[in-house]
């Protein structure tokens, strides 16, 4: 017997040689090989959809969105100061394409300036709005971050570009607000209306603290 399988190992013709060695390239262009990058392009559509939605998600209750130039930051540094971030705002980083596919058709749409450059998204779910940018501020001073600065924000559906952004930072708080409307209602008819005559923004603000205020003691 052994001589037998020798005998027919050793009378494998050529022929037969080159067919088994042509098996090969045929069995790495199977058709599941061919539907990988069909598949690839199928996760990362997946993966653009679920930033949309997580966009989307947290515009919810959203008072402000403000982008972020963030080219250069390391990711420890992302982490830290994700850290110092309080729990009513959050830091996402999309693709500008994206984050105007979530905003595309709503008030956020003024934003449309900082679609450019690479940015992280700062989503403040607070009227709160100075100690909600505050954090990022002193991130930013503290590690000498001048170049990654706020590109741009929308609140109350109007945009504020970096050299208006000092409106935003220096709003005053909800109990500032609510002492001013108090101390007016509770002056002289002049002071009523220098309060009145003071910025839009500002009377927004004294509006809304005054009904908030009605609606709690009708709760009570």
């Amino acid at each position: 017997m052994e001589v037998a399988l020798l005998s027919f190992s050793s009378s494998l013709s050529p022929l037969c040689n080159n067919r088994i060695t042509s098996l090969k390239p045929q069995i790495s262009k199977t058709p599941n090989h061919r539907r990988l990058p069909v598949i690839r392009s199928a996760v990362s559509r997946t993966k653009k959809e679920e930033t949309v939605e997580t966009v989307k998600s947290h515009l919810e209750n959203c008072h402000l969105l403000a982008a972020i130039n963030y080219k250069g930051l390391t990711v420890k540094q992302f982490q830290d100061l994700r850290r110092t971030l309080p729990d009513t705002t959050k830091l996402v980083v999309a693709k500008n394409t994206l984050v105007f596919k979530a905003i595309e058709g709503t008030k956020w749409e003024a934003l449309k300036p900082c679609m450019k450059g690479m940015n992280a998204w700062l989503f403040v779910q607070t009227d709160e709005i100075p100690s909600a940018i505050k954090p990022y501020r002193s991130f930013q001073k503290e590690r000498k971050l001048e170049d990654n600065d706020f590109a741009g924000a929308v609140f109350e559906g109007k945009f504020y570009a970096p050299d208006n952004f000092k409106v935003l930072e220096t709003m005053p708080t909800r109990a500032e607000v609510y002492a001013k409307l108090l101390g007016a209602l509770q002056s002289p008819a002049i002071n009523l209306v220098s309060t009145l005559q003071a910025p839009a923004i500002e009377v927004i603000m004294v509006l809304k603290a005054y009904i908030k205020k009605l609606e709690d003691e009708s709760n009570a």
